[in-house]
């Protein structure tokens, strides 16, 4: 079995759904601590040709709680999240067809940070048809004291994994020996993605996967997803 290990991240970057895309089960963390000014609750979206930030607002609380421990403002005005999104994209070729699963994901009532990302999330894997298996890290039998690599390894070990495969972004965090003596083959993710239309502007790499969605037609991102990446 083919497995990945990710943080829940708002709406992120097609290369998390090409990893996704290429296991068989997906773990996403919620029992890690959340990283202030990082992407877990922000991303960007296209505005008039220039990247534009998006934010989920969080409840003010302490630095150290873990993702699954932090809630959204009650201010967070979901309305208004929306609009930006409509304000951005209403003239996108897929933008009637994807407005009801984005507006599904934007109102989505539950004000746990967690199970708020773990949502959209679901929602896009249904949107691009991934049948991977979600677990979330917390229900997985093990030491979650446990830390970097010998964490990911126990996760593996629990869930019967073959194979660990990470962005190419991790390669420095993982020994392939230390996977190999666990009978872990280590691969590692790297997305190729080709430019793409983005209206009359030029090309803006690295957006939320809601851009990928809006100026694509579906058998495009299918293709994106099978073919956009390669193994290291």
């Amino acid at each position: 079995m083919k497995l990945a290990i990710m943080q829940p991240y708002f709406l992120p970057y097609i290369g998390y759904f090409q990893l996704m895309g290429a296991v068989d089960a997906f773990v996403i963390y919620d029992n890690i601590k959340y990283t202030k000014k990082g992407w877990i609750n922000r991303n960007r979206l296209l505005r008039d040709g220039e990247p534009a930030l998006f934010s989920l607002p969080l409840a003010k609380d302490s630095d150290q709680l873990d993702v699954r421990e932090r809630r959204l403002s009650l201010a967070f005005d979901r309305p208004k999240l929306m609009n930006q999104f409509v304000e951005a994209y209403r003239h996108a070729p897929q933008f009637k067809s994807l407005h009801p699963r984005l507006e599904r994901i934007v109102n989505y009532p539950d004000n746990s940070l967690f199970r708020y990302l773990l949502h959209s999330i679901e929602q896009i894997r249904e949107q691009l048809g991934l049948p991977t298996r979600l677990i979330v890290s917390s229900d997985i039998p093990v030491d979650h004291e446990l830390r970097g690599q010998d964490r990911v390894l126990a996760i593996c070990k629990a869930l019967g994994a073959s194979c660990y495969v990470n962005p190419t972004g991790g390669v420095d965090l993982y020994q392939q020996d230390a996977f190999a003596q666990q009978g872990v083959e280590l691969r590692f993710l790297r997305s190729t993605l080709p430019d793409y239309e983005q209206g009359k502007h030029p090309f803006v790499p690295a957006l939320s996967v809601i851009d990928v969605l809006m100026f694509n037609t579906p058998d495009a991102v299918h293709r994106m997803l099978r073919e956009g990446f390669e193994f290291h």
